[in-house]
């Protein structure tokens, strides 16, 4: 195990227990404690995964996650978080994070969220670098997306993906008119395993009906399967998967 993890935390006890956690684990760790040090680290060395605090001197978390997904869309980003509010979460998810960790956290649960990333992480850069994707495009009524780009169209409305969006919205297009459960979307799209509970899902549909659905209250193409999951629907067959 040689992966290397950028961590950003300005609490210096949280930051010195992430990297004897991490170190002794097996990974390379590079610490920082503010977020412009972040940046400037992410850039220089590449790291395989970053932890990163929101509430930091110089450049806050958000920001920070902001300005590395405008040049890496793969490499994971976790946010260490002492906000607990949806709307906190919901900005990080959006910007691009993969996912969120409330503190305080447990310890196995950050490490099994790390495994978890660090291996969608490698599968996500393997696939762009050698395989096409299956499916490249999808329209549900009238909004187009290219799954190539993370871009899309509703009317007049322009959007983009981020890339757990994508890979959301991808993996049910490939399953049309078939439930897939919610333990299937975090295994296939996180790779968590199904013991750990997230919300992750459920606000990554929200989001993806915001961006989709005419009325994202009474959604008519990602249809909500209550006790099992999500299926998407084409509506009157007006829905289309190209290869």
């Amino acid at each position: 195990m040689n992966e290397r993890i950028l961590v950003a935390e300005d609490d210096p006890a949280i930051l010195a227990g992430l990297v004897d956690l991490l170190g002794l684990e097996g990974y390379v760790v590079d610490e920082v404690s503010d977020g412009a040090a972040a940046l400037g680290r992410f850039q220089s060395l590449c790291p395989d995964l970053v932890l990163l605090d929101v509430m930091m001197p110089k450049m806050n978390g958000y920001d920070v996650c902001r300005a590395i997904r405008r040049e890496d869309s793969t490499t994971p980003v976790l946010m260490l978080t002492a906000k607990g509010e949806e709307i906190d979460r919901v900005i990080g998810l959006e910007l691009g994070a993969d996912d969120y960790i409330v503190k305080p956290f447990g310890m196995a649960e950050l490490l099994a969220r790390v495994r978890s990333a660090l291996r969608r992480g490698a599968l996500s850069k393997g696939a762009g670098s050698a395989e096409p994707r299956v499916l490249s495009r999808l329209r549900l009524g009238d909004a187009v997306v290219d799954f190539g780009s993370m871009t899309g169209r509703r009317g007049d409305v322009s959007f983009t993906l981020t890339p757990k969006e994508s890979a959301l919205l991808l993996c049910l297009a490939a399953n049309e008119g078939r439930v897939v459960s919610r333990e299937a979307l975090l295994e296939t799209v996180w790779g968590i395993d199904c013991e750990i509970t997230t919300r992750s899902i459920d606000q990554h549909v929200a989001r993806l009906r915001q961006k989709l659905e005419d009325d994202p209250s009474a959604p008519r193409f990602l249809c909500t399967v209550h006790g099992v999951g999500y299926r998407l629907e084409s509506g009157d067959r007006g829905g289309t998967v190209q290869e």
